[in-house]
């Protein structure tokens, strides 16, 4: 195998590897979020943790009293490397807890934000 095709392939791993990382990172931070319980009303958190396409969301379900909940409390998504945060509504921080299972904040790019914003943040811009 020419030298051009082993590097290639070296650095096909090391992304691959760093990815497998970052979802298992991802998924081990949204299931502590999904653990906790909701303290009013009867709502569920629902975890839905799709591989194939890597996205990631925790849903709250459920009545609160007489009004319905359907709403999504995290989103991400990994996109050419990157843990995009789509959707944090929380008063929680889940980026910290990202950072603490080992993601660089280079490497985490705070999607709500606008993208001129970005910059800004000492995360990611894209």
């Amino acid at each position: 195998m020419p030298a051009r095709d082993i590097y290639h392939e070296v650095v096909r791993n090391a992304l691959m590897e760093r990815i497998e990382r970052y979802r298992q990172s991802i998924e081990k931070v949204l299931r502590e979020y999904a653990a906790i319980p909701v303290p009013h009303g009867e709502i569920n958190r629902e975890l839905i943790l799709d591989r194939d396409s890597d996205k990631y969301l925790l849903l709250s379900v459920g009545w609160n009293g007489h009004r319905r909940v359907h709403s999504v409390v995290f989103h991400l998504d990994i996109l050419d490397g990157k843990v995009w945060v789509q959707v944090d509504n929380t008063d929680a921080v889940i980026v910290d807890d990202l950072e603490r299972e080992g993601i660089p904040k280079e490497d985490i790019v705070l999607g709500f934000h606008e993208p001129d914003v970005r910059q800004f943040t000492g995360y990611a811009v894209a």
